[in-house]
This record gives structure tokens, C-alpha cells and sequence, in this order.
């Protein structure tokens, strides 16, 4: 069945499409491709509507979308190549 999800996606600009018919038939099988190639886009009536990602993806998207989470990854970075740097002891002390 996976063959058949595979053989029903069509590639466009290096990416991977699947139709609504081939996924309301083949579901488990596209969550199977989901899981190993991180998304698949969805066309509906050869316009490409919506996606499907896997979970680590999605995680990643929500995380880049908040602000202040990228603000902290700046700041960090910065402190990081001024030295500004904390110890394995200093931050956990005796584990």
C-alpha cells in the first residue's frame, strides 16, 4: 500500500504532493511517509491547500513562530561567543 501512496504523489518543485482521494485511501500509509520525509503537502483538485507534518516538525514551526523563544536563542548565542557562560557544576551543582 505504501508503493501505491508513493506512486500517487507527484513531485513538484522538489516536493511531495498527495491528492485528498489518495489520502482519505491510503491514510496509515501517508502518516508512514509523514513520519520518514517530515511533511506532505495535500492537493484538492490540483491546487495544493493544506499539509500534513510530522510531529518534531510541527513542534519546530510552533517554537520559530514565538518571538520572545527566538529572542532567547539571540541572546543566548550572544552571551555564548562573549564567554558569558555558565559551568556543568555551576548550573547543576552535585547531581
Amino acid at each position: 500500500a505504501l508503493d501505491n501512496v508513493q506512486k500517487q504523489c507527484t513531485i513538484k518543485v522538489d516536493m511531495d504532493t498527495i491528492t485528498t482521494t489518495t489520502l482519505r485511501n491510503n491514510l496509515a500509509d501517508a502518516i508512514d511517509e509523514v513520519t520518514k520525509k517530515n511533511y506532505l503537502l495535500v492537493a484538492k483538485r490540483g491546487k495544493i491547500t493544506s499539509a500534513l507534518v510530522s510531529i518534531d516538525l510541527f513542534e519546530d514551526l510552533i517554537a520559530l513562530s514565538n518571538k520572545k523563544y527566538l529572542a532567547s536563542i539571540k541572546k543566548a548565542r550572544e552571551e555564548y561567543k562573549k564567554g558569558d557562560i555558565f559551568s556543568h557544576q555551576q548550573v547543576f551543582g552535585e547531581v
